[in-house]
Formats: structure tokens, sequence, C-alpha cells
């Protein structure tokens, strides 16, 4: 069974602004079993440390 998604931020004021429009995920069959968060994957953290 597919979800949709849609992730957005709200202020103090409470408006709503949306990051990344509504799309459909589909969800793992057996997912990987940890305890363990995956690594991040942003720019900055993929950035080698100097």
């Amino acid at each position: 069974m597919a979800m949709t998604m849609k992730v957005y931020e709200v202020d103090r004021e409470g408006h709503t602004r949306i990051v990344r429009e509504e799309a459909e995920a589909v969800a793992l069959e057996q997912p990987e079993a940890s305890n363990r968060f995956p690594a991040c994957e942003c720019p900055e953290c993929k950035t080698p440390a100097r």
C-alpha cells in the first residue's frame, strides 16, 4: 500500500510553507533491522573535514 508525503514548515505565527510538494512514498516490504540512524547525506556532512 502506497502512502503520500508532504514536507512543510510552520513558523511561530502558524503560517505554513511547503518545502516539498506531495509525493508518493512506497514502504519497504522488509525494513532493515537496525537500531542506528542512517548516515546523514546533507552537503555539509558529505564534505570531508579539512
